[in-house]
């Protein structure tokens, strides 16, 4: 009979002990699965989001003595700071940015880019942050040019991959002119200021900018080809919790001054 009890606390240790094996086993599994999850989106994993931005595009983004500077990397690094996370900025070719998205390069770009219908198939934007709109430019001493009427045979230099680029596309046929693209917006000014091309076609508030900064002997002329507004893109549908945060940043921003701050240091009102 001892024998016999004896032999079944032996059992039961040993099964024991192979339950916590097996229990341990699974755990250990489930930690692993959690690990290769988690490494899915740059700033849940590590707390840093990657900010794409286009540095050819001053007020807004631009280099100085090795230094991001602008509007919209003072307006995203703000919001980051009110909304506590942290962010890495990334430049690149504006026309990089949409599939850097989409590949999961970049969580979010703020680039001056508009807010179009097309844009809002494949990206989510956040509120408005800027009322911008497209301007026809000449030269100074231009007195032939006033409006896209008179560009019939002339060329219009535009930027590749914008809705400057998309507008003077689809309304080609109309006025008569050709189009030369160009990948940052210093050649194309001075492509039109060495008189190769007659015209350009540029967001207002940046080239109000640049004709004042760098004393360029252009000028817009007639009025705002369109009526456009700025906002900060993620991928559709997959950054729902960072769109919150930008938007309730975006507000604070503009309710406490800050916002206000950061255009009028750059733009003159």
């Amino acid at each position: 009979m001892k024998k016999l009890s004896f032999f079944l606390v032996f059992l039961t240790l040993i099964l024991i002990v192979a339950a916590c094996s097996q229990q341990d086993s699974e755990n250990e599994g489930g930690e692993g699965g959690s690990e290769t999850e988690a490494t899915v989106g740059n700033g849940e994993d590590d707390g840093v989001y990657m900010v794409g931005i286009d540095t050819t595009y001053p007020p807004f983004e631009f280099q100085k003595d090795g230094e991001y500077q602008g509007i919209d990397v003072e307006l995203i690094q703000a919001i980051a700071e009110d909304q506590g996370f942290k962010i890495e900025l990334q430049p690149m070719d504006f026309v990089g940015i949409i599939p850097a998205l989409e590949e999961g390069e970049l969580d979010m770009a703020i680039a001056g880019m508009s807010i179009t219908d097309e844009r809002k198939e494949i990206l989510d934007f956040s509120d408005p942050y800027f009322d911008a709109g497209l301007a026809l430019v000449t030269t100074k001493d231009d007195s032939e040019i006033g409006s896209l009427e008179d560009m019939d045979g002339k060329v219009i230099a535009v930027k590749s991959g914008t809705t400057g680029s998309k507008f003077v596309g689809e309304n080609q046929e109309q006025y008569g002119y050709r189009i030369a693209y160009f990948e940052d917006s210093p050649s194309m000014f001075l492509e039109v200021a060495n008189g190769h091309a007659q015209a350009l076609v540029e967001d207002y508030p940046v080239i109000a900018y640049a004709i004042t900064a760098r004393d360029l002997e252009l000028k817009a002329v007639g009025e705002r080809l369109t009526d456009e507004k700025y906002g900060i893109a993620v991928l559709k549908g997959q950054q729902d919790e960072l769109l919150g945060q930008i938007n309730e940043g975006l507000r604070n921003l503009q309710e406490n001054g800050t916002y206000d701050e950061i255009v009028k240091k750059y733009i003159e009102n």
